[in-house]
Formats: C-alpha cells, sequence, structure tokens
C-alpha cells in the first residue's frame, strides 16, 4: 500500500513497508536454515532462531543419526517406494505405535510418482530418499542433502482431504490478514503525521504504525489449523512476504519488491498481495492411468492488487504493480533454488505435491481398486495430527526506508491450493514414451511379511 505525502524534503522517498511478520525489523537473518517457528497457546505465531555455532551441534546429530538407523534407509535411493496401505497395516499391527522410519516415510524427500497394482492391492508412492536427522532448529532433513523429508502427518492431512468416500475439498490454503479495524486505525495515525515527519521520526512512526495495525489475522482454509501441514502453509506465506518487503535476505540472489518499486508509478492506497499457488501442469499420467508423476518445481508466485478506502475496506483494482509482477516472476523462477537454500520452501513443494497427489488417487479410485479403506490413517481418533497450537495471529512488522516523498505499505497474500486443477485434461501432460508406465513396471512389488518400504 503506498501513501503519497509531500514532508518538505524535496526529492527524498519516505517509504514505510508494512507487513504481517514474526521479524523485528532489526533481525534479518542470512542463515534461513537456522530458523523456525513456534505458535503459542494463544495461538500467536514467533519466530525463534537457533544458533549452531560452526554447525556442531549438527554434526553430532548427524553422527548419531548415522548409528541408529537402519543402513538400508539411511543410503541415498534414487527411487525409494513406499506402499501406502502396508504402511498403514503396519502401524495397525504395532497397536498404533509409529517409529520414525514411519513417521519420516523411509526419509522420502519428494512424492514423484504415485503408483497403483490393482492384484497385489498396493496404492504406492515414490521418489528420492535418503537417512534423516532432526537439525536445530527443529526440521527433519536429510543427513548429506539437508532437503526436508516428507512426512507421514502431512501426508495423511492430504489424503484426509481427499477420502476413499466423501467429497474432495475444493480448496486448501491459507491468509494473513489486517482487520478492517487495524487498517482504519492506520489511515487515521498517518492522517495524525500530516506532513510534519522527518528522519528522525522513523522510530515513532515505525512504532505508531505497528500499534495502529495491530495483530494480524491468520485464516487456514481446507485442512485443520492444528496441524504441521497449515504450519508449513503459514510459515512459508510470512517468509516470503518478508522477502519482498526486505525484512529478510533470500539466500539467492533475487531482487525484493521495495528495491523495484517506483512509487511514482504506484497508485494511491495500493496494497500489494502475493500468493503461492501450485504450478498446475504438474502431473504427468500413463494411458493406463496406472501411474501418476508429478513434474516441475510444482510451485508458482502471482500477485493481485487491491485499494484501502480511509475506512479499511479492501477492494479489487484492475490496476497491476510492474515491481510486484517482476517481484512474483523472479521469485517463482528462483523457487527450486529457494527450496534447496531454505528448507520451509521445499516443505511447502512437499505439501502441494502431497495434496495433488492424493486428489489423483481419489479421482482415479485407488482406494476401491485396491481395496483400501484407509480407516486407521483418516480417524483422527484412531490416529491424531491435529496436535499443534492452531496459528490464528501475528503482530506486524514495519520497515521503514528513507527515499523520497512516498509513504509504501504492502499488506496480505497467502496460500491457494486447489488440487484438482491439475487434474484437468487441459493440464494433464503426455507421457511421451510410456516413461511414466515404464517406471511402473520397473518397480517390482516383492516384499516380506510387514514390509512396508522398498528401493
Amino acid at each position: 500500500m503506498y501513501f503519497r505525502r509531500a514532508i518538505g524534503y524535496g526529492a527524498l522517498l519516505f517509504a514505510v513497508v508494512l507487513i504481517a511478520s514474526w521479524i523485528a525489523p532489526s533481525t534479518v537473518q542470512a542463515q534461513l536454515g537456522a530458523s523456525g517457528v513456534v505458535i503459542d497457546a494463544q495461538g500467536v505465531v514467533h519466530k525463534r532462531v537457533y544458533n549452531d555455532p560452526g554447525n556442531q551441534l549438527l554434526r553430532q546429530r548427524i553422527a548419531a543419526a548415522r548409528a541408529a538407523l537402519d543402513p538400508k534407509a539411511t543410503k541415498f535411493s534414487a527411487m525409494r517406494c513406499i506402499s501406502l496401505n502396508r504402511l498403514e497395516q503396519a502401524i495397525r499391527d504395532a497397536n498404533g505405535a509409529v517409529t520414525d522410519e514411519m513417521r519420516y516415510l523411509a526419509g522420502l524427500q519428494r512424492v514423484k510418482y504415485v503408483f497403483l497394482y490393482p492384484d497385489s492391492g498396493d496404492v504406492v508412492i515414490a521418489g528420492p530418499a535418503e537417512g534423516w536427522v532432526t537439525n536445530p532448529s527443529g526440521r527433519v532433513v536429510g543427513i548429506t542433502n539437508g532437503r526436508p523429508v516428507v512426512q507421514l502427518q502431512d501426508l495423511v492431512v492430504a489424503l484426509r482431504a481427499f477420502p476413499p468416500q466423501g467429497k474432495s475439498t475444493r480448496l486448501i490454503g491459507c491468509s494473513i490478514d489486517p482487520t478492517q479495524q487495524g487498517l482504519a486505525a492506520m489511515q487515521q495515525f498517518l492522517r495524525s503525521i500530516g506532513s510534519r515527519a522527518t528522519p528522525a521520526d522513523t522510530q515513532y512512526i515505525t512504532s505508531g504504525l505497528q500499534t495502529s495495525l495491530g495483530l494480524q489475522k491468520v485464516s487456514v482454509n481446507g485442512i485443520s489449523p492444528k496441524t504441521h501441514f497449515a504450519q508449513v502453509l503459514v510459515e512459508a506465506d510470512y517468509r516470503m512476504k518478508l522477502i519482498g518487503i526486505g525484512l529478510e535476505r533470500p539466500p539467492v540472489r533475487l531482487v525484493s519488491y521495495v528495491d523495484r518499486a517506483n512509487p511514482a508509478q504506484v497508485n494511491r492506497n495500493a496494497m500489494q498481495r502475493w500468493y503461492f499457488v501450485p504450478d498446475y501442469q504438474c502431473v504427468r499420467v500413463s494411458k493406463d492411468e496406472l501411474a501418476m508423476q508429478m513434474v516441475g518445481d510444482g510451485v508458482k508466485l502471482v500477485g493481485e492488487n487491491e485499494v484501502v478506502t480511509a475506512g479499511g475496506q479492501r477492494q479489487a483494482t484492475a490496476t497491476a504493480s510492474r515491481a510486484s509482477k517482476m517481484f512474483v516472476d523472479g521469485f517463482t523462477k528462483k523457487y527450486s533454488e529457494l527450496a534447496e537454500r531454505s528448507p520451509i520452501y521445499a516443505e511447502l513443494r512437499n505439501v502441494i505435491d502431497m495434496a495433488v497427489a492424493a486428489a489423483f488417487i481419489q479421482e482415479k479410485d485407488y482406494y476401491g481398486k485396491a481395496g483400501w479403506k484407509m480407516s486407521l490413517l483418516g480417524d483422527e481418533q484412531s490416529f491424531a495430527v491435529e496436535t499443534l497450537n492452531a496459528p490464528q495471529q501475528v503482530a506486524s512488522a514495519v520497515n521503514a526506508i528513507w527515499k523520497g516523498r512516498t509513504l509504501m505499505t504492502p499488506i496480505g497474500g497467502g496460500v491457494t491450493i486447489q488440487p484438482t486443477q491439475a487434474l484437468a485434461s487441459d493440464n494433464l501432460l503426455t507421457d511421451e514414451n510410456e516413461k511414466v508406465a515404464k517406471a511402473r513396471a520397473e518397480t517390482k512389488i516383492e516384499l516380506a511379511e510387514g514390509q512396508w518400504w522398498w528401493d
């Protein structure tokens, strides 16, 4: 949002950038992987930074993980396969006791394939995997490449959104938004400043904007907000916005929105909103529909514009910001690199992949064809995943930059996932040379009693 105010300093531009955040303006972090998120009992989101000088603690944990893990699970595999219904049966046989191998899906790092084997009744997911370790920030990642693992709790959330029986979930996502009262109070505060502001007032203005805007509301749609899946959506959304407004340094070369923005070309009171969405052209299906492959990075960042009235109401506008478009396009182009360096974006990609895979399993009736009712994993009473504090609010952070005479405050956005769109006929990709079908045919199911994963 941009507020033009003449403040008597000629060509000097006063830019105040606001966004919902758990990072104060003074805590820009270069080491994104050392950051984590906590949500207190009141549902307020906070960021926590974990110091590990020289990665000493991480090295100790990796050594302990190598000693404790099954050597077969520890080694890297380009194609680790997991039978979902055999995994569920293994949990049932263990009276619900879940091992780390089950919890972290034998180290699976991406869901690249989904296969159905009607003869044996197996629904299989497959992808790259290796041994895992919990890093100092609490993320479970690969012991050599640092990529986050696919977690059973997130997969269960995705499958429940597209269950064996019942309707599919149309939309999964989150949104972080200022309240109408907060926006109105902020507008009133800005009017009270008038033309009296000087660079010496920066801290006063920053504090006043934070106070007037107040806590922003976190909404989660389509899934329980008490899940790790929901927490991933919220954190990824916030961290992206912080990069956009210059409050967090990205781990790759990426020009932020505020560095690109030209206030003279932005409409008064314009509010930039940025959303993560899936790249819906991400699914390749075999002709017999017994195999599916996820392709590409799977995630895009898009933008839309609004204006805010004096009363705090938000209204859509067709006016596009070139700086906003360049930022979201650049973020999308760099997404793969970002995911390699900052685990939260790889986690977001993983949960999106799982949602699309679950929608595919339901649409193609893999449940019925495999005779899999998902009675254990589908029941919260039997297998609990709604165990975390639900994110409800987050404090506003303000980044104040003096460049001239215009007050800029971009706010808003979220994550929007409509998994079934990836399965629309105009989005599906052709299985050229039957590579997906061949991948399924080469994956042999020759498992011992109780075995549920293999390479």
